[in-house]
């Protein structure tokens, strides 16, 4: 049995969906990885690799060919956001990443990314059916996830809000591929989610009221 064999193996039964190795490890790496840049730990980055590394294989077994293409990226975007976290702890100059809110221009721009985004790869996985058996959903997912990195690599407190909007997609898509362990993660992600983002906000209006940056801690990977 070849290691892509093993990781897709079923590991337990959950909703009357069989669970498999690949789903249930990758996403728990996931979850650590959240949990890791809600406490602004640069461990989040090589996490996130990890299990992006993992879900490839997930993704494989359910024919999601665009969730494939989502974690290969998820893992490009895993590598430079942890090189941009380890240059942020030099440029702070006392081992800490600044985090702040994104500006008006900024939070534009991600918009329009994400939209034209979404279009451009719903448009690709409606084209060409086996990329993709459910196209738009599936393309948002794959766009949002990518802002949302791109947001938490620059501190950006809104890529908390990315996050979400993600997984209020992401809960039912998972479930109906047969990934029943990925729709659970996805609603523990929720719950994650909104802690970091309460934690950031605090941290970044505390900063601004005080009239310096947010200081964004990390810990050496």
């Amino acid at each position: 049995m070849s290691a892509l064999d093993t990781l897709n193996a079923p590991a337990f039964e959950a909703f009357g969906q069989s669970v498999i190795w690949s789903d249930m490890v990758g996403n728990l790496f996931g979850l650590a990885a959240l949990a890791l840049g809600w406490r602004r730990s640069v461990l989040t980055w090589p996490v996130q690799v990890l299990a992006g590394l993992i879900l490839v294989a997930a993704y494989h077994s359910a024919s999601l060919t665009g969730g494939v293409g989502k974690q290969v990226l998820v893992i490009a975007v895993g590598l430079w956001g942890w090189r941009q976290w380890h240059t942020g702890r030099r440029d702070a100059g006392d081992g800490h990443v600044a985090v702040r809110f994104a500006t008006g221009r900024e939070r534009l721009l991600l918009l329009a990314a994400t939209a034209l985004g979404t279009l451009a790869v719903g448009g690709l996985f409606t084209a060409v059916p086996s990329l993709s058996w459910n196209p738009w959903p599936d393309a948002y997912i794959f766009t949002g996830t990518l802002a949302a990195m791109y947001a938490q690599a620059r501190g950006l407190v809104e890529f908390w809000f990315a996050w979400l909007l993600v997984d209020l997609v992401g809960v039912p898509l998972a479930f109906a591929s047969g990934l029943a362990f990925s729709g659970l993660v996805y609603l523990v992600y929720l719950v994650l989610v909104l802690w970091g983002l309460r934690a950031w906000w605090l941290r970044s209006r505390a900063a601004a009221s005080a009239g310096r940056p947010t200081q964004l801690e990390g810990t050496a990977a």
